[in-house]
């Protein structure tokens, strides 16, 4: 009797329709999977540094299940925050961001060189991360604000969220943080594209964008040698290169079904950062070609779940939570490429984690409360359709 309730329970959540449930489960156990290969992953690509560093050999393995717990705790915070409040406190957010990003470079935490981390004890936050998240939900409730001028007015509507990434752009600069600027170039253009901003004034924008990166490459010798050795790693394979040609050494170890799990060979410090932003490259290398493209049709279908939440937003006439979910979705789905993409050899290294998998304790909480946010966003959208479904069931009657 005590585990028959239990049972029954658990059988009517697993046979109730999706559409009469009012969260989109799909997306949560997408998400709670990438977490686990996450944790798996991390685990075995850390072992080999955990040793050496602290005579631990699950020392990142604990410290990353820390992170796991504390990005599922804020999750199950912001899933219960409306829409509304995100577009309301959206400047303040932005704020907050701005001061952070002041903060970091006066007193932050300095690794190799780059100066990107506040401390605070348990995990070193990462204004960048904060930064990213900010700048898109700012950016989607003025696209509703402002919706006709940045489809009309190239000054007025179009170069003030420019104006204000610039501005942002500035200080991750000063860290340096090239990657980040990038990323949220790249999603601030597609949220501008889907808002319907003039192609022409787009197309002037992208190429000035990409002027502009190219002259930040050139101004910085260590970016023309990272741009240099990705071209050919192989030129010097033991300077510029060598973080690459491992890389691309556990690609080719790894094979069509891998080494099997925890068998890298790269990993025992051959690899540098095996187990953050080269996670990926032990991957291949431990679960070879056909893993690691589960693993990527995972995350995808993550993007795809927020591209038709954001379709369900707008069509139910949700335009801050549509444009926002669009924005997670490219945000998500660029990171994702330049990530593998640095891994393989074909884009240059730009120290970007891999959702929800890499290693890091701000990327894991931030990527975690953007998967809570479309699940909050979806959550509106059908309680909205239940809502006009009992309407009109009540006219019928």
């Amino acid at each position: 009797m005590l585990l028959s309730r239990p049972i029954s329970a658990l059988s009517h959540w697993l046979r109730t329709p999706s559409p009469q449930v009012l969260f989109d489960r799909q997306l949560v156990w997408i998400a709670l999977g990438l977490m686990l290969i996450g944790l798996v992953m991390v685990t075995s690509a850390s072992f080999p540094i955990s040793s050496r560093l602290t005579d631990d050999p699950f020392h990142f393995m604990f410290r990353h299940g820390i992170f796991l717990l504390l990005a599922l705790a804020t999750s199950s915070v912001v899933l219960r925050v409306p829409m509304q409040r995100w577009m309301q406190y959206s400047t303040v957010l932005l704020a907050i961001s701005f001061l952070l990003l002041i903060i970091v470079l006066l007193a932050g935490k300095s690794v190799n060189g780059a100066s990107r981390w506040i401390p605070l004890g348990l995990f070193n936050l990462q204004p960048a991360e904060v930064a990213k998240l900010s700048l898109f939900i700012f950016m989607s409730g003025y696209l509703v604000r402002k919706h006709d001028e940045v489809r009309q007015t190239f000054f007025g509507g179009f170069m003030k969220p420019i104006m204000v990434f610039g501005t942002l752009a500035i200080l991750l600069l000063g860290q340096p943080d090239l990657g980040t600027v990038i990323v949220m170039l790249v999603t601030l253009f597609g949220m501008l594209f889907i808002a319907g901003a003039k192609l022409s004034q787009f197309l002037a924008l992208m190429v000035a964008g990409i002027l502009a990166v190219v002259a930040l490459i050139a101004a910085e010798p260590y970016r023309i040698r990272r741009v240099t050795s990705f071209l050919d790693p192989w030129e010097d394979p033991f300077g510029s290169g060598y973080q690459l040609t491992q890389s691309l050494m556990a690609f080719g170890r790894g094979e069509w079904f891998g080494q099997g799990l925890g068998n890298s060979i790269q990993k025992l410090e051959y690899l540098p950062e095996a187990h953050t932003d080269f996670v990926f490259a032990v991957m291949a290398e431990e679960l070879g070609f056909v893993g690691v493209t589960l693993v990527l049709m995972l995350i995808f279908s993550l993007v795809f779940k927020a591209i038709l939440i954001g379709k369900k937003a707008f069509e139910h006439d949700h335009q801050f939570g549509g444009y926002l979910a669009f924005g997670i979705g490219i945000w998500f789905a660029f990171q994702t490429l330049v990530n593998v993409g640095a891994a393989a050899g074909m884009v240059p290294t730009k120290g970007l984690t891999l959702p929800l998998i890499s290693y890091g304790g701000s990327s894991l909480i931030i990527m975690s409360v953007a998967v809570s946010i479309l699940l909050r966003i979806d959550h509106e959208c059908r309680l909205a359709q239940r809502h006009n479904t009992k309407e009109l069931n009540d006219e019928k009657q």
